[in-house]
């Protein structure tokens, strides 16, 4: 049974008139349910309920909440310090994650740039994409290519090249910088493309390489962009035409990054390596926000042998020793932990439990890869009632668009999934 509140309903109220939420109008805000506290897979809010999170606080808390392990590399770094420049100083949190993360990156991937959020990483991306094709003598090539439906981060450069029409950003259309789309890969992840079906590719290329520093996508899974799941074929096909082109490649690895699809990096799935490649969110987590940008050798030494002579990016908290120790451990207890083991049997009860949604007359399409379980509704949802009835459920899963779906942490156990499961089940049915 819920407690009796005891939380202050003034700062409700507050939060309600003052505080701008992720996508939500400040004239008719979206409810707020108050957390206090999580552990585990559970969040409990301020009356005492508490909720299964199926959403892993948006892909990142992929040991659920309040875990020991990260308390203590928390609270063991706070007793030395917290923040340090990173201009002109180092320190182990930051050395280490760099090594950790050139050792299990995908081959080739040996230069880091640590940055403080996705976005930003997305940033450095593109500006390292710049500068190299200028300093290899090509400033003409400077534009981007990418995927129609593709989602990369909230801030100018990332947003010029999320979905221009069909996305979150298309009122900034006519401010940002324009770049080239081609139309989202059409094959599921588990279908195989013909050769002759990438004529329309090729020529995309043909008709635009000579303008472009490198094509952007997020490997594998479109995320906020409509959580859509396509072929490897694909991904290795664009891998090949940057090579033809004199492009980079950008993986965008952000949410499918430390495992979530399966593969502790979702270009994995295609036996590719990137270029560049961007990870965050679940890199410390969900303790604290870092992400990191990185780079061949090749591509690190032709920017630092440019005009520049060094990379135009230095973010104030970058190489943050508080966020790079959490991540270490984070790291350790991802790839100590039997985690491939843990998100095939997620992906087993989903497609066991959510597959059977696609006879729901009210249902387009069902899609599970890894921890990832997506229900396409054929009409937007209610979100304010939808997330009513889910609280009321004892689950936190928080639709958008067409889309109820979740991505619940790796440690959650058969029987909560069955919870958010079911409660998603008996919202459509």
């Amino acid at each position: 049974m819920p407690n009796k509140s005891t939380f202050d309903p003034t700062l409700l109220d507050f939060d309600r008139d003052h505080i701008w939420h992720p996508y939500t109008s400040l004239t008719n805000p979206l409810p707020t349910y108050p957390i206090v506290s999580a552990e585990g897979v559970r969040l409990k809010l301020e009356d005492g309920r508490e909720l299964i999170d199926g959403m892993s606080s948006w892909w990142t808390a992929i040991h659920g909440y309040n875990v020991p392990e990260l308390n203590e590399a928390a609270n063991e770094q706070l007793s030395k310090m917290s923040h340090v420049m990173f201009g002109g100083i180092t320190h182990e949190p930051a050395i280490k994650l760099c090594q950790k993360l050139v050792e299990i990156a995908p081959k080739g991937l040996k230069k880091v740039f640590l940055a403080d959020s996705g976005s930003v990483s997305v940033e450095v991306a593109m500006k390292m994409a710049i500068q190299y094709q200028h300093a290899k003598g090509q400033p003409q090539k400077n534009k981007f290519m990418t995927i129609r439906n593709g989602y990369h981060g909230d801030t100018t450069g990332a947003m010029s090249v999320c979905d221009p029409e069909g996305g979150m950003h298309h009122l900034f259309a006519e401010f940002l910088p324009k770049h080239f789309f081609v139309d989202q890969p059409h094959k599921r992840f588990e279908e195989t493309y013909a050769q002759e079906e990438f004529a329309q590719l090729e020529q995309f290329f043909r008709l635009n390489a000579d303008k472009c520093a490198a094509f952007i996508l997020e490997p594998i899974v479109q995320g906020a962009g409509g959580m859509w799941f396509y072929s490897p074929d694909y991904l290795k096909k664009i891998r090949q035409l940057c090579d033809e082109h004199n492009m980079l490649l950008i993986a965008d690895e952000i949410a499918t990054g430390f495992g979530r699809t399966g593969k502790i990096f979702a270009c994995e799935h295609a036996d590719i390596s990137p270029d560049i490649m961007c990870v965050g969110k679940a890199l410390t987590g969900g303790y604290m926000t870092l992400a990191a940008t990185l780079t061949t050798q090749h591509a690190a030494e032709t920017i630092c042998n440019g005009e520049a002579g060094v990379f135009m990016h230095g973010p104030t908290f970058m190489g943050n020793p508080l966020a790079c120790a959490i991540a270490n451990k984070s790291l350790e207890l991802l790839l100590n932990s039997n985690w491939q083991v843990k998100v095939l049997a997620i992906e087993k009860q989903l497609k066991r439990e959510l597959i059977p949604l696609a006879n729901a007359l009210s249902v387009k399409d069902v899609r599970v890869i890894g921890a990832i379980g997506v229900v396409e509704m054929n009409d937007a949802v209610d979100v304010p009632n939808a997330q009513k009835f889910f609280v009321s459920k004892g689950v936190w899963i928080r639709p958008f668009r067409n889309l109820i779906y979740i991505m619940p942490p790796y440690v959650i156990d058969e029987q909560d999934l069955k919870v958010l499961t079911s409660a998603m089940v008996d919202y459509i049915s």
